[in-house]
């Protein structure tokens, strides 16, 4: 079942079960996604976006609460920081899960290996070849340093 339908299932669940926090944040979720399926369509691109950019949609979507969240926290509104951990977890539900610190270096190995990168002027081949195959399942963030650290030894 791909991601989209499993999206609008979980909607209509919610609409059953009355559940107005989840409810509000997958109309959130499809929200966007719809937004960028228009943003794809003005580009020509008929069937919208695909399962890697709906993904990448997730994974940002989830990171920007956890930003609001840490920002709330040192604010001292723990009330709202606690309702962007909760939308963070709903939306944790259709990403695939996240590697661990091994796996990710493990994954940064592998495609320094594949790519065949020697310095740290093919960085930006690995971070291709990594957000091919990863999206949605680590945070580049804190792999673009594990690519650097590894080129560049």
């Amino acid at each position: 079942m791909d991601l989209r339908t499993r999206i609008n299932g979980a909607l209509k669940q919610a609409m059953k079960d009355k559940a107005s926090e989840r409810l509000s944040t997958l109309r959130l979720v499809n929200a966007a996604i719809k937004d960028k399926d228009i943003a794809a369509r003005a580009e020509g691109n008929d069937d919208g976006v695909g399962e890697d950019e709906v993904l990448a949609i997730l994974g940002k979507m989830a990171k920007q609460r956890q930003e609001s969240a840490r920002a709330y926290e040192e604010g001292g509104r723990l009330d709202l920081a606690e309702a962007e951990r909760s939308e963070i977890q709903i939306i944790e539900e259709f990403l695939p899960r996240q590697l661990t610190e091994e796996e990710a270096k493990a994954a940064v190995d592998a495609a320094v290996t594949e790519t065949g990168a020697t310095s740290i002027r093919d960085m930006g081949k690995v971070m291709g070849q990594l957000k091919a195959k990863y999206t949605g399942q680590m945070d580049f963030g804190t792999v673009g340093p594990m690519v650097k650290d590894r080129l560049s030894s």
